[in-house]
């Protein structure tokens, strides 16, 4: 998932616990009998099932997506493995109302168990050890947080309503009764319903084009954890951009999206140039509408992508990079609870940085790694005043939403820990190393401890370990005092430009900014000063209509300079970008420069009108951001 914020304020599938003794003295029934006693699956705190005793491997899935009701009915046929003591299993459910539960074809006893707010409901089945299959038959309801049903009007068609979703962390179990947690890993096979018309499309192997009958298949036969199912239908089409990666978008948006992405297969070979074999056969790219809360979600063989990171000029196609380099680090190794989320993103953003500079060269990823290094050294400092705790990568969110969990901190401190631990042993070492590391654990889970363990023993010599610091940067709060350098010189000459503008007046020559990324733009906007003239702003918007971007990084970094001086003229774009544009990495800052510059009344105002277009995630953060 693409969180990573740039503006100012702004083995087996299972992880093994123990190893089972393989002296080749034990007899087999003394082996069993200790394999039988030992756990294999951590304890997640944001899941109630119990794996040890019972765990899905691979779902059948039937459903019928019914948009005039706004639910999902469906049936979760889940084959099982059981433990020789097994009484039970045990699903999550949110929500979700159970018609009927079978196990091996016959109706079976269950219950469903008090709610709580963030976890919802333990559904507790009554079975037989070495049973092999459970039925759930179910419906949706209102407290589906992971689904979003647009109305045509919130669809750049404007005339078919549109679905999608989106499971992580924890609510695939608000749309689908399963083990939810990143640790039980299962394949599946689907059968989808939806009005004709429609496309449906799924993580999984999807169709090309829409059929006449509105039912369609879904294969996927890599195991994956349930944050990563997925499910979107609308108005949908689709156009290739080579054998193995393509574009699905609404049909007014998929030529500009198509033009974005036109590098799309250079980014997969670029990074199976760096660590190995892209193992989800393809790679596509579906534009949802701007309602959606996040850059991008890492759904397996179809990335879910924002369109505000179509800006027209491919500068923002490093969430592109973000989302492709999951596929390795996520997808394929994948944090063993969300205590150990720094293991997916802290990993992706260092493979992101890596396949942009393959592609555009160094100079263009260390603008990156600059913009993320402000950003966390901001973010940092008012988490320490806050939630001091949550500035180690190794979190502690036993009793809270994972979704706490979603800052910069395991994104940039993981990618910056991992930079530093390149620059110290080498980049070659390092690339041999985390070539490795994906193919040893592929298909598996990880956790912090056991990752590093693997690092010490696998590629640091003696020392390194203290010279790096590495219980510092995992264990501890802040950011630790040797967090690497980055030089930027093409932000160096931005710094340069707004030296001269804020002394003299004097704008940047059209010459120099002509060549500026909104990279650059970004650097410029966020390093305004906090109190600034008007005159000053009006200038700046008079020279090059940032109020008037169509570039929403451009846009939501004007906001904060604009918004906290009371510059006037920005008001209305304010308005109408909040109404329209649901990414939270956007609406969180700029609904923050309104409440803390005192306009909480606007803020509220514009909240208002446009809660209706967002999706749960995003409301549930704006709800508590904005409560009186």
């Amino acid at each position: 998932m693409k969180y990573k914020s740039i503006l100012f304020p702004a083995i087996t599938a299972s992880l093994l616990l123990f190893s089972c003794n393989n002296d080749s003295s034990t007899s087999t029934t003394e082996t069993t009998e200790k394999e039988e006693m030992t756990p294999k699956y951590v304890n997640d705190p944001h899941s109630y099932a119990e794996p040890n005793e019972a765990i899905v491997k691979h779902l059948n899935w039937t459903a019928m997506v019914d948009f005039e009701n706004k639910q999902i009915l469906g049936t979760a046929n889940w084959d099982i493995e059981t433990s020789k003591k097994a009484t039970k299993i045990v699903f999550d459910v949110y929500g979700l109302t159970v018609n009927s539960v079978n196990v091996d074809g016959k109706e079976a006893a269950f219950t469903i168990g008090e709610f709580d707010e963030e976890l919802g409901s333990p559904l507790s089945i009554t079975i037989e050890a070495g049973a092999k299959m459970v039925s759930i038959d179910y419906k949706t309801g209102d407290q589906a947080k992971a689904l979003q049903w647009l109305d045509p009007s919130q669809t750049a068609g404007k005339e078919i309503p549109f679905l999608f979703t989106q499971s992580q962390a924890i609510l695939a179990r608000t749309w689908i009764p399963c083990q939810d947690g990143p640790g039980v890993r299962y394949t599946y096979n689907a059968e989808v319903t939806v009005p004709k018309g429609m496309l449906a499309l799924m993580s999984a192997d999807n169709p090309q084009k829409k059929n006449e009958t509105g039912v369609y298949s879904f294969k996927m036969e890599q195991p994956i954890p349930s944050y990563l199912m997925a499910l979107s239908a609308g108005d949908i089409i689709f156009k290739a951009i080579s054998e193995r990666t393509g574009v699905y978008a609404e049909p007014s948006v998929l030529a500009k999206a198509v033009y974005e992405f036109e590098d799309l297969e250079n980014m997969v070979q670029a990074a199976e140039g760096l660590y190995g074999k892209y193992a989800w056969d393809r790679y596509d790219i579906i534009v949802l509408p701007p309602s959606f809360p996040f850059g991008g979600m890492e759904n397996p063989r179809l990335t879910f992508a924002t369109p505000t990171i179509l800006a027209g000029d491919h500068s923002l196609v490093s969430l592109v990079a973000h989302e492709l380099a999951h596929s390795w680090s996520g997808n394929l190794v994948t944090n063993s609870t969300w205590d150990d989320f720094w293991l997916n993103e802290g990993f992706t953003v260092y493979f992101e940085h890596r396949i942009m500079e393959a592609l555009y060269g160094r100079d263009y990823s260390e603008m990156l790694a600059s913009l993320s290094k402000d950003g966390l050294m901001h973010e940092a400092h008012s988490m320490l005043q806050h939630v001091p705790n949550d500035t180690k990568l190794k979190l502690d969110l036993t009793g809270r939403n994972p979704d706490d969990g979603l800052t910069s901190i395991p994104y940039d401190k993981g990618y910056f820990f991992l930079r530093n631990i390149e620059e110290e042993v080498g980049r070659e070492k390092f690339d041999v190393f985390l070539k490795n590391y994906f193919e040893n654990f592929k298909f598996q889970v990880m956790d912090t401890e056991r990752f590093l363990e693997y690092l010490k023993t696998n590629l640091l010599v003696d020392g390194q370990a203290d010279s790096l610091k590495i219980d510092t940067w995992v264990y501890e709060k802040g950011i630790p005092a040797n967090i690497p350098e980055v030089k930027s010189d093409r932000f160096a000459l931005v710094d340069t430009e707004l030296e001269g503008f804020l002394n003299s007046g004097d704008l940047p020559a059209t010459e120099t900014t002509d060549k500026w990324t909104t990279h650059e733009w970004l650097h410029f906007i966020n390093h305004l000063p906090e109190a600034i003239d008007l005159s000053k702003l009006a200038q700046l918007d008079a020279a090059y209509g940032f109020t008037a971007s169509g570039n929403s990084e451009i846009s939501a970094a004007w906001f904060q300079p604009t918004i906290r001086n009371s510059y006037e003229p920005v008001y209305a774009k304010v308005e109408d970008f909040l109404i329209n544009v649901g990414r939270r990495k956007f609406l969180t800052p700029t609904y923050k420069a309104l409440i803390e510059s005192g306009k909480k009344e606007m803020a509220q105002s514009i909240y208002e009108k446009a809660r209706p277009n967002y999706h749960a995630v995003a409301r549930d953060t704006m709800d508590e951001l904005l409560k009186s």
